[in-house]
Order: C-alpha cells, then sequence, then structure tokens
C-alpha cells in the first residue's frame, strides 16, 4: 500500500509541476498590455557572459503601452538595444541616453489569432505531459508484485481521476489565456 500512496504522490507533483510549466510559458505569451515579463527572454552580453537583461537593468511598465529599461551602467544602453533586437521579440527600442523605451504596439487580430494558437499549443504540450505521467504510474504500478488486484484497481482509478483533473485544469487555464489574448 505505501508504495502506491507513494506512485500516486509523485505522480500528483509530476502533474502540478506540469501546470507550473504551462503558467510559465503562458507568461511570455503577451495579451496586449506592456508586461516587463515581455522581455524575459532577452540575453545581455555583460562583460562576455550573457545576462539574463532583469540582472543589468531595472525593467518596468510606466503604462499599458510602454515599457521602460533603465541599466545599472550607462555603458550597457547599446548592449542592450543591440540584444532586445536580437532576440527578435518584435519590439523596435528606442534609446534617449538615459534608457530604453519600447513602444508595445497594440496586437492585429491576425497576431492575436496566432498568439490564441500558441497557446493552444502550449496546453496540448502540457496535456501530453500529464498523460505521459499517467503512463509512467501506470506502469510502475504493474511493476508491483505483492498488491491485490483491487487495490490495483483502485489505483489505476485514482492515478486517471488524478489525470482528468489535471487535463480540466490546464483546459480551464488555457479557456482564461486565450479570453485574454483575444479580448481588445
Amino acid at each position: 500500500m505505501e508504495e502506491i500512496k507513494f506512485i500516486l504522490e509523485t505522480t500528483k507533483e509530476e502533474m502540478e509541476n506540469s501546470i507550473l510549466h504551462l503558467e510559465k510559458q503562458f507568461v511570455n505569451i503577451r495579451a496586449g498590455k506592456a508586461s516587463p515579463s515581455m522581455l524575459g527572454s532577452v540575453m545581455v552580453d555583460y562583460y562576455g557572459s550573457l545576462t539574463p537583461l532583469n540582472q543589468v537593468s531595472n525593467v518596468n511598465t510606466p503604462d499599458g503601452r510602454t515599457i521602460s529599461v533603465q541599466p545599472w551602467e550607462k555603458g550597457m544602453l547599446q548592449e542592450i538595444e543591440r540584444a532586445i533586437m536580437a532576440a527578435n521579440i518584435g519590439f523596435n527600442p528606442m534609446n534617449n541616453g538615459e534608457s530604453i523605451i519600447i513602444n508595445v504596439p497594440p496586437l492585429t487580430e491576425e497576431r492575436r489569432a496566432q498568439l490564441a494558437k500558441q497557446a493552444k499549443s502550449e496546453a496540448e504540450d502540457s496535456k501530453i505531459g500529464v498523460r505521459n505521467h499517467r503512463k509512467e504510474a501506470l506502469h510502475e504500478l504493474k511493476k508491483l508484485d505483492d498488491i491485490s488486484e483491487d487495490a490495483s484497481s483502485n489505483a489505476e482509478i485514482d492515478i486517471q481521476e488524478l489525470t482528468d483533473k489535471y487535463i480540466k485544469k490546464i483546459d480551464d487555464i488555457f479557456e482564461v489565456k486565450e479570453k485574454e489574448i483575444m479580448t481588445v
């Protein structure tokens, strides 16, 4: 029985990690409003080593359409500007000698559809992850010799219920994100 409990706990933890991963992926999909996380993937060449943008500057949003990047060292302005361009995230940074200002253009209907499709793809990947965790758990369950058929059957039902619960969670998270993306 302890083995079954362990398998269920481990599976639940892995499925929870799939949800966390999906939420992190969704943060990177912009939904119209400017957000510092939009520059989360930007890596700056900081004295020879690639460093996340938020570790060499202060990134904030003075309003819903603007991102402001204030480097901690003035000499990094050009390097940060280059890194934002190189990240190929569709932004055109403007260097005013003090900081970098990025005007976030409103999303077109076509771009919204692309982002919704990307979000759906991420959600599907997470569902696949959850199903793979179910498969692994069932495989581990079959390896156990010293459990009754009833206990095994009940554990399989529990694993399926966990899977259904997390698939529903993924669908709910996607639905919220899709609505956020499609709202003008």
